[in-house]
């Protein structure tokens, strides 16, 4: 096992006309500033983007002691062969795309839960900061259903998005990389350099539809063995949204020796009826697509449109009513009459949202990545919920979202229950799940609470069971 870093090359994922390019109607996003998207990729305009890492570095992570044998042998040229892939746009990041900050380890075979071997497994990752000799300052930050790795920092060349926590790392922020090692990996199966449906498998065609399905088990057991080959044993704090939550309590429960403190926000300890439900029609438009071929679609068109339904239906979920009827109410789109055919304004917002998926990420990557998330159940197994979470020995923080009814107040509830949890963190929105990533100085009060000395207000019961601290 090694860690390489690849050098740039010439992309071919460039940008350029997708065939997605949203709208011109001015509706491009969200007026907020935080392109209102809970896969992990809320655009900041604050200006804080990356202040760590001014320029792309030629190094790979900085380690005490070189415990993953870093050095010149380790290297690669980025010449990964992509044969027969046909690469819409930006979509996806393969072997030849520029690495911007990425920088990945070779994790080797992974035992799957459901049985199975998935060989060569590569993990890309972004870090930032130094780990101390002791190793006992990593801090692992893990992203949403169709984030990535880039945390912070602005965009580039292989870096289509900005960071979607921007501002949370760096110096003197609330991870500062002067006393912290930070890291944030690419999930597996996702499309960013992490090994996923896209990836070329040994017969030197991409996986498709021979990619195993996985579990949240098996995402969380590729991160442990990056963090084995970076050599790191333990973790400081495991903090995540959404998917990122549910892998942090998962953290917790498989590797309590592992991680001394846990901040789940906007997460749950199973994925329930409603979450599956809402993913049931997303799963169905993207494999309807005339398009799909059975997942086998990389030299050909990709199911787009498909692709583009799913997260128009996933996006409804992630915003709440009340932020869309009080930002859209029944105006009609500029220049568009709904009496003649026309759309509402509310209409073409939803539709740029679901056409802008299409120019950053792979539909099978959407698939098996929603799947994992309906597997998710930290119980399973384990003698349900209770006796999981009773497993935990990091000191738990769970936040909450208050307008949130994708991944309810009540849901975060249940996990605030557990044994070494603090009192349940109710964050105050209008805009729903992504409040998550929109409400960026709330959050960074959770996990500055949470890693510091934590000095937390109990303001009421929640349910007559866990007790919760709320801010307006």
């Amino acid at each position: 096992m090694s860690v390489v870093h690849r050098a740039g090359g010439a992309s071919g994922n460039a940008g350029g006309a997708s065939g997605n390019a949203g709208d011109a109607s001015g509706n491009a996003g969200d007026a907020s500033g935080n392109a209102g998207d809970a896969s992990g990729n809320a655009a900041d305009a604050s200006g804080r983007a990356g202040e760590a890492r001014p320029a792309l570095p030629a190094a790979r992570v900085t380690i005490s002691g070189d415990p993953a044998g870093l050095g010149a042998a380790g290297l690669l040229d980025g010449a990964q062969a992509r044969s027969g892939v046909n690469v819409p746009a930006s979509a996806i990041w393969h072997g030849g795309s520029p690495s911007a900050w990425r920088q990945f380890a070779d994790v080797g075979d992974l035992d799957l839960e459901n049985g199975g071997v998935l060989p060569g497994v590569r993990v890309a990752f972004e870090s930032w900061g130094k780990l101390n000799a002791a190793r006992d300052n990593a801090i692992l930050v893990l992203h949403a259903l169709t984030g990535d790795a880039h945390v912070v920092g602005p965009t580039a060349a292989g870096q289509p998005t900005p960071g979607w926590w921007d501002g949370l790392i760096g110096q003197g922020a609330v991870l500062d990389t002067d006393k912290y090692f930070v890291i944030a990996p690419n999930v597996l199966g996702g499309c960013q350099g992490t090994t996923g449906p896209s990836s070329v498998a040994a017969d030197g065609q991409p996986y498709g539809s021979r990619f195993p399905a996985v579990t949240m088990r098996d995402l969380v057991s590729a991160e442990a063995a990056l963090a084995d080959v970076l050599g790191i044993k333990t973790f400081h704090a495991i903090i995540g949204g959404s998917m990122g939550g549910m892998r942090v309590l998962e953290w917790a429960v498989s590797f309590p020796d592992r991680v001394k403190a846990a901040v789940a926000i906007a997460a749950c300890g199973y994925a329930s009826a409603d979450q599956i439900g809402w993913t049931t029609p997303q799963l169905a438009a993207i494999r309807s697509d005339q398009n799909f071929a059975g997942g086998d679609y990389y030299d050909q068109a990709w199911p787009l449109a498909g692709m583009a339904i799913a997260r128009e239906i996933a996006h409804m979920t992630y915003r709440s009513g009340c932020e869309l009827n009080t930002r859209f109410g029944r105006d009609a789109q500029e220049g568009e009459d709904p009496a003649t055919g026309g759309r509402f304004a509310v209409q073409s917002y939803i539709s740029y949202h679901g056409a802008k998926l299409g120019r950053r990420f792979d539909p099978n990557s959407y698939l098996v990545l929603t799947e994992a998330m309906n597997s998710h159940d930290v119980g399973r197994g384990r003698g349900g919920l209770r006796a999981a979470l009773g497993r935990i020995t990091a000191d738990l923080t769970v936040a909450v979202v208050d307008s949130d009814r994708l991944f309810p107040p009540e849901l975060g509830a249940e996990i605030a229950l557990a044994p070494r949890a603090k009192p349940l963190v109710t964050m105050r929105s209008e805009y729903g799940h992504d409040g998550f990533l929109i409400e960026a100085d709330q959050v960074s009060k959770v996990v500055a609470d949470a890693i510091e000395a934590p000095q937390i207000t109990l303001v009421r019961p929640f349910s007559g069971a866990a007790s919760t601290t709320a801010w307006a």
